[in-house]
C-alpha cells in the first residue's frame, strides 16, 4: 500500500512542477530562481500544515515566506527602478521617444535611433538636462540599493536554509 501512496505523491509533485519546468530555459538564471522559489513555497506550505512535526515549523515557514517576498522584490528590480516613479512625481510623467539619427548606421541599412526621455514639466532642453542628471544620480542610488537587497536576500537564505526542514 505504501508503494502506491508514494507513487501517487510523486506523480502529483511532478504535475505541480510541470508548468514551471515547461516555461523554463537553461540560458537564464531567472528560471532557476523561479524553480527554487516554487520549492520554497511548497516547503513553507508543508511546514504550515498539520503534517509538520517540529516545534519550529511555523517559525521556519514565516522565514521562508520572508525570503520569498525578498526574492520578489529583488528579481522584479523593485529597488533599481523605484527612482523612475520618484522622477515622475517630481517632474511629471516621463515620455520615451525614439529619435532617428541623421548619421548612417555602422552596420546594415536600417536607420539608427536614440532613446530620448522627456518629462511633462520640463520647460526647455536645459531643464530636461537637469532632470536627466537627477534621474542619473537617482539611478545610481537605486542600483546600489538593488545590490544591497540582493546581498541581504542571499545572506538571509544562507543563514537560515539549513533549518528549513521538518
Amino acid at each position: 500500500m505504501y508503494w502506491f501512496k508514494r507513487k501517487y505523491r510523486q506523480i502529483k509533485r511532478v504535475i505541480d512542477f510541470l508548468p514551471i519546468l515547461w516555461k523554463g530555459y537553461d540560458f537564464d538564471y531567472g528560471y532557476a530562481i523561479e524553480l527554487f522559489k516554487h520549492q520554497l513555497i511548497r516547503t513553507a506550505n508543508y511546514l504550515e500544515s498539520d503534517k509538520a512535526w517540529t516545534i519550529s515549523a511555523k517559525t521556519n515557514a514565516q522565514k521562508i515566506r520572508t525570503a520569498i517576498r525578498l526574492m520578489d522584490k529583488v528579481y522584479e528590480d523593485e529597488y533599481s527602478m523605484e527612482y523612475m516613479d520618484m522622477v515622475d512625481k517630481m517632474y511629471g510623467e516621463t515620455h520615451f521617444d525614439f529619435v532617428e539619427l541623421n548619421e548612417k548606421p555602422e552596420y546594415g541599412d536600417n536607420p539608427a535611433y536614440k532613446l530620448k526621455l522627456r518629462n511633462e514639466l520640463a520647460v526647455d532642453d536645459k531643464h530636461q538636462k537637469e532632470i536627466d542628471e537627477v534621474r542619473h544620480q537617482m539611478a545610481i542610488i537605486g542600483n546600489d540599493k538593488q545590490k544591497r537587497a540582493h546581498k541581504l536576500l542571499w545572506d538571509f537564505i544562507e543563514h537560515n536554509i539549513q533549518r528549513w526542514w521538518d
